[in-house]
């Protein structure tokens, strides 16, 4: 099946999921809470296995996105509140094991079942997600690729790269290592079709930002 053309990931809180149809992954974008959070299940298609990326906030939207399925596997972006709210609730729902890059584990107070460092896979069903590490939002920040069959890359990027700019950082070291890991292990590893799902409002495509990363370097934020 081709990809689903109709699909812009255009969310608003409170409003219903836009879901798009790859070859092998179905991908539901929701946004929750006050600060707009996007929150994505990612289900495989040949199985059905479904895992969350960032219960953030109103566990009862996002359980009933899950429905009575079950739900394998919660992966949290990065340790910020904002990003883990609804954690607790859904995992004591759910049953579902928690994952999240080993330096932010520490900062979400819900047990995490799966620390990830660079490199790392996180499955769902058949299908395989790479772990990034792009440390300077957090410490353990962490974003997810997807390579799908025979088209362009898909990345879930937390709040370390949104349509416009890096992620905030409260500091220039932050700041550097951020975009030195976007330009390394993203900008410089991934073409410019890949699409990318940030932790809040729309997405974009790498190409569509690449112009910009000097910019972004060198105004410092």
């Amino acid at each position: 099946m081709p990809e689903d053309d109709a699909y812009t990931g255009e969310v608003q809180p409170g409003g219903p999921a836009a879901v798009r149809e790859l070859p092998a992954l179905t991908i539901s974008k929701v946004s929750v809470g006050p600060m707009d959070n996007n929150a994505y299940l990612l289900e495989c298609r040949s199985t059905g296995a479904l895992c969350l990326v960032d219960a953030a906030n109103d566990a009862a939207t996002l359980l009933d996105l899950v429905g009575d399925r079950p739900l394998a596997r919660v992966v949290t972006t990065h340790q910020h509140r904002d990003h883990w709210l609804a954690l607790e609730e859904v995992v004591a729902v759910t049953g579902a094991r928690t994952a999240a890059g080993r330096d932010d584990a520490a900062g979400i107070p819900t047990a995490i079942d799966e620390p990830l460092d660079d490199g790392d896979t996180v499955t769902v069903g058949d299908l395989t997600l790479q772990v990034i590490t792009l440390v300077g939002h957090t410490p353990g920040s962490v974003a997810l690729r997807y390579d799908d069959p025979g088209d362009h890359p898909h990345l879930f990027t937390g709040d370390s790269l949104f349509p416009g700019g890096p992620g905030k950082t409260t500091n220039q070291t932050d700041f550097n290592s951020l975009v030195d890991d976007l330009e390394a292990k993203v900008f410089g590893t991934l073409p410019d079709e890949t699409w990318f799902y940030p932790g809040h409002g729309n997405d974009s495509t790498l190409g569509t930002e690449r112009p910009s990363v000097p910019e972004w370097r060198a105004r410092g934020w």
